[in-house]
């Protein structure tokens, strides 16, 4: 049995995402990359994503429900900063299905990560957004959200992070 979180917006409802929706979440998360014209970046799996979120518990997802049926998702995970000595919580990714938007779902979502962040003694809360994305810096600001344009994000992945590794 599923349990739901109620939310201000009738109809809309939270849920902590349990081992049964990997297909789902998966789902989304392809949906988001199209959305962000990335599918052809996206190599996670179902038995990936089973074993990353459900068995090791790298990270967490929350699902926003519409009247019974699925229609956003927020991936979230600890991190922590050295300079308030505390942790944080990290969005990794925020979806709501377009013909969704603007009811203020994804709002809800992050006012309820906010507030998570807050239960567990986190210091801040922040999350990544394409430079191009207007839409959503917008929806960001609106929200008290500022940008940190002085630092740059740096990735080392694939063979590049394997070359890396070896130096060790």
């Amino acid at each position: 049995m599923k349990k739901f979180i109620d939310t201000k917006l009738e109809g809309f409802k939270l849920r902590y995402a349990d081992e049964s929706d990997t297909a789902l979440i998966l789902d989304f998360i392809k949906e988001l990359a199209i959305y962000e014209k990335m599918l052809d970046q996206v190599v996670a799996t179902e038995e990936g994503l089973r074993d990353s979120l459900f068995c090791k518990k790298a990270a967490e997802v929350i699902i926003g429900e519409y009247e019974g049926k699925p229609v956003g998702f927020a991936l979230f995970f600890h991190n922590f900063s050295t300079f308030l000595g505390q942790a944080g919580l990290y969005l990794e990714d925020l979806y709501v299905k377009p013909e969704m938007r603007g009811k203020g779902m994804g709002k809800i979502m992050l006012a309820f990560l906010a507030g998570l962040a807050l239960e567990r003694n986190c210091g801040r809360l922040e999350w990544w957004v394409l430079d191009w994305n207007e839409p959503s810096i917008r929806f960001y600001k609106k929200l008290g959200a500022v940008p940190m344009d002085e630092w740059m994000v740096y990735r080392v992945t694939g063979d590049n992070l394997k070359v890396l590794g070896e130096k060790f």
